[in-house]
């Protein structure tokens, strides 16, 4: 299956971005944890350079602990601050504001000199859909946020919501990119939903995946499931969907249903935890 997506707002998105790109002092990137490269925007780098950088590895809890820390080490190298997190539970989010602080501790050194003194940090939130960027901006602010109104400067009607006294999030949408080059990156993108699954075919997607978790992670389908090991992607799905009493009527297999199923548990993370990619694969 050819997996694609080319979003038509993109390029207002993007050229929104590079505008407001000059507003602010700190990119925060969200990305999923089982998925940190797939799931980054690669126009991320270039727009936001000479820019603090903070990843955070949203959704930790259902990736490989081994693979958060394989991660965690990689950006590091990079020299971009990290951290895992989970924006829905709350998982991390404490540190926050100290990583922040870290990301633009430059930046503030710079002002200090210059005779600018507790000025908040300007922030903006990235991701891709289904990273859980909403989320995290939800969480993270709560209920002590207040929008701030425009800023000399902003286009008229950009809000900044304000966290405390030292950081600023400006409330603008994310950024995607027009086309994959590697479908390797669209397939992990679409097992992980962030790709719709109404332009796919759930069949060949969940297949996809039983391929790659007999690879990775040879026992998951079969402890979950409680079916036996098959290499034939085909006959597992069908595994699947008699020890779910997936049928149709006179008892013929639904296949669609069993694939929806398999992709609803592994998105849920009650496969186990899992990463998809490691840093140089």
């Amino acid at each position: 299956m050819n997996y694609q997506r080319y979003p038509g707002h993109m390029t207002k998105a993007k050229r929104q971005m590079q505008e407001d790109i000059k507003l602010i002092d700190l990119l925060i990137e969200l990305v999923d944890a089982r998925v940190p490269l797939s799931s980054r925007n690669p126009d991320i780098d270039k727009l936001g350079a000479n820019k603090g950088r903070m990843v955070l590895l949203n959704k930790s809890d259902l990736a490989d602990p081994k693979g958060n820390q394989a991660w965690i080490e990689y950006f590091k190298s990079q020299g971009i601050t990290v951290l895992e997190i989970n924006s829905r539970t709350g998982s991390g989010m404490k540190s926050i504001q100290n990583a922040v602080n870290e990301a633009c501790r430059e930046k503030r050194e710079r002002d200090k000199k210059r005779g600018i003194l507790n000025r908040p940090i300007r922030a903006m939130v990235v991701g891709i859909p289904n990273v859980g960027k909403s989320t995290f901006i939800n969480s993270y602010a709560g209920k002590a946020c207040t929008k701030t109104g425009n800023k000399p400067g902003v286009t008229k009607g950009k809000q900044w919501i304000r966290l405390g006294k030292g950081l600023e999030l400006l409330d603008t949408p994310g950024i995607l990119w027009p086309k994959f080059e590697d479908q390797e990156v669209g397939m992990r993108l679409a097992f992980i939903g962030s790709i719709n699954d109404e332009i796919l075919i759930e069949d060949e997607l969940a297949m996809d995946l039983i391929r790659y978790l007999k690879e990775s992670y040879p026992l998951a389908i079969e402890k979950r499931f409680n079916i036996e090991g098959n290499e034939d992607p085909v006959v597992t799905l069908e595994q699947i969907a008699k020890a779910r009493g997936c049928y149709k009527k006179g008892q013929e297999i639904d296949y669609t249903k069993a694939a929806s199923i398999l992709m609803d548990e592994f998105r849920a993370g009650k496969l186990g935890k899992m990463t998809l990619e490691y840093p140089n694969t």
